[in-house]
């Protein structure tokens, strides 16, 4: 008989099985906030909130997700080397505006704006610009674009079933789109999920190597 699944989410301690989430309606910003004060800085959990629909969202990824999500991070980072481009990146991270919305990407990117965030150790986006790219891994639950929305975050990728969806900002919403607008003259939605599912199989160090050498070979 299987063990019975280890599910506790109180303000003082959150436990929840790998690949589960639990959405908690009719919360306040300060539930919220003594949620992320009761994580104690476990990274294996992730919170996401919105005050619009007072819905809190609380989700414990699996191994897959961290492997895929690490994979196109550093992807992400070959190309910017590649192009010679500046960038200051983080995951996870919490990003905030008070009152309004928070979440946890999986990884976001600083890269019009890199300068911006150096030597901060937190972003306040009552203060601080958004990242210039978030990144998500839909593995075991959906993401939430209205939360990017209301931290104005101008460009979201979603990895989901080996589909890289591209979102960018408008004023009424995100519209997906075929191209990327950070890599605008790069086939990104085509090239990554082919590198990442490559790196599943073969592993992270040898997908990385190919992607780079095919950078080479395309100058």
């Amino acid at each position: 008989m299987a063990s019975p699944m280890v599910l506790s989410v109180s303000r003082d301690h959150i436990q929840l099985p790998a690949g589960s989430s639990v959405t908690l309606s009719d919360q306040t910003w300060a539930d919220y906030e003594t949620l992320l004060a009761s994580r104690r800085e476990d990274a294996a959990i992730k919170i996401r909130y919105n005050a619009h629909t007072q819905e809190l969202r609380i989700m414990a990824p699996l191994p897959a997700h961290g492997r895929r999500i690490d994979t196109l991070v550093d992807l992400v980072k070959a190309l910017l080397r590649h192009q010679g481009r500046n960038w200051d990146s983080s995951h996870p991270i919490t990003l905030k505006q008070m009152d309004e919305a928070g979440a946890e990407p999986d990884a976001c990117f600083y890269i019009q704006n890199w300068q911006a965030v150096l030597g901060k150790d937190r972003i306040d986006l009552s203060q601080d610009l958004p990242p210039d790219l978030v990144i998500e891994m839909d593995w075991t639950s959906y993401t939430d674009l209205s939360v990017y929305e209301l931290l104005r975050v101008p460009e979201v990728w979603i990895y989901r079933q080996g589909q890289l969806l591209i979102y960018g900002l408008t004023a009424t919403g995100y519209d997906r789109l075929s191209d990327s607008p950070t890599f605008p003259h790069v086939a990104v939605a085509t090239l990554f999920p082919q590198y990442v599912e490559r790196a599943w199989v073969a592993g992270s160090s040898v997908a990385l190597r190919e992607f780079e050498q095919y950078l080479e070979e395309i100058n």
